[in-house]
């Protein structure tokens, strides 16, 4: 029966070329020119269908709760958000203009922000907070009493002066989580005293990975923004490397990006341990990435590490534009800031040139340590096939006008 079924397909395939064949070139010329059309618009209909959107944000979800020094947690309280003034100053920026794309952002309050988002991770976020707040504790201090030493740790690390601002938040982005993730949360800031440093924000329903980040950094308050996985993955002491990374491709308005990147890991026992299937996987992934995304993020040797850092300048040009709410997030984000305005004079550094300046917001990739941590949400097999699915209609969505910079 399958013979009979291959051999008619070869059958119809060998009479269909003999009649494209022996047709005349103008009626070739004809179906094509009315073909591509017709597929291009069912294209870009299908791309309407399928591409992500983001929902809008549940009301509850602009407001966080924290602990209080009496024992307690507070009510919900309202959360900052740079993204809603921005998106008030661009309508009235933008009236009668062609272009609504503006870097506006309010001013920074804090020194660093940090994102991190957490889908059932009670057996994993203690350990993961408990050397993120060290870290922090001692590179940047408490907003409200940094202590001598933090100073003078900062002082060795930074070039910033004593006006600028201090401290830093952890925004903890629960994204729906069924177990006590946030419990965990809560008595870990009881335990180090974390009032109002450690907020927890509860997503109405669960987003992805991509959606809790973007939401995330939408609220931000400091100077730099990092997000990081809850599994302690990556390591904080390699914070600073992200930072100096940041501050060494900066341009004249202060946009960078730094991401941490295993890229120099392949080849390490980690990575070896794992399995032929992972690792073929992870390479084809790869492929797939130099082959659909422009050029300077194609250049990125490691997109999916869970540890990115962004000067709070770089931010309006990337987090408002935002589609992606699954694993694929952080590519388009690579892609935001490698297609954001033209700032800085083309003398400043090498690349892509328009006009004379250079485009887009520059991207350092810093080695940084990393440690295989059990407990992943991530099933290899199916969400590489998800990857690379959203990959292919994000590039398309980007490509045809789908998204866009509005």
């Amino acid at each position: 029966m399958a013979d009979a079924v291959m051999d008619r397909a070869v059958q119809i395939a060998a009479e269909a070329w003999e009649v494209v064949r022996h047709a005349p070139a103008w009626i070739l010329v004809v179906s094509a020119t009315s073909i591509l059309p017709f597929a291009f618009i069912s294209l870009y209909l299908t791309l309407h269908l399928i591409a992500p959107l983001p929902r809008h944000p549940h009301p509850s979800e602009k407001t966080y709760i924290t602990t209080l020094p009496s024992g307690g947690v507070t009510p919900p309280q309202p959360l900052a958000c740079w993204h809603d003034d921005w998106l008030s100053h661009r309508a009235s920026h933008a009236a009668g203009s062609s272009s609504k794309d503006t870097g506006h952002i309010e001013p920074a309050t804090l020194a660093m922000s940090v994102v991190i988002p957490a889908y059932n991770e009670e057996a994993r976020l203690e350990t993961m907070l408990e050397e993120a707040v060290s870290y922090l504790d001692a590179t940047y201090g408490r907003a409200s009493s940094p202590s001598p030493s933090t100073k003078s740790s900062k002082s060795k690390t930074s070039s910033s002066s004593p006006s600028e601002p201090q401290g830093y938040e952890i925004l903890l982005i629960d994204d729906g989580s069924s177990d006590s993730t946030v419990s965990t949360a809560l008595r870990f800031s009881h335990a180090h005293s974390l009032h109002d440093t450690l907020r927890i924000i509860s997503l109405h329903r669960n987003r992805g990975k991509g959606g809790a980040v973007t939401h995330g950094l939408r609220h931000v308050r400091g100077t730099h923004a990092v997000f990081a996985d809850a599994d302690g993955a990556s390591r904080f002491r390699d914070l600073g490397a992200l930072v100096a990374g940041a501050e060494l491709v900066k341009d004249a308005r202060g946009r960078a990006v730094a991401v941490g990147s295993r890229a120099h890991l392949v080849g390490s026992e980690a990575v070896v341990k794992r399995s032929f299937v992972r690792n073929a996987l992870m390479h084809s992934f790869h492929l797939l990435l130099r082959l659909l995304t422009p050029p300077a993020t194609s250049r990125i040797r490691d997109t999916q590490c869970g540890f990115k850092l962004f000067t709070r300048a770089a931010l309006p040009h990337i987090i408002p534009y935002m589609h992606a709410e699954g694993w694929i997030f952080d590519v388009e984000m690579l892609m935001l800031a490698e297609s954001a305005p033209v700032c800085i004079p083309e003398s400043k550094h090498e690349g892509g040139k328009i006009g004379g300046a250079v485009r887009g917001v520059r991207v350092a990739e810093v080695p940084i340590a990393w440690q295989e941590v059990g407990g992943s949400k991530l099933n290899v097999l199916w969400d590489s096939i998800g990857m690379a699915f959203g990959l292919a209609v994000l590039r398309a969505s980007w490509a045809l006008g789908v998204y866009r910079r509005r």
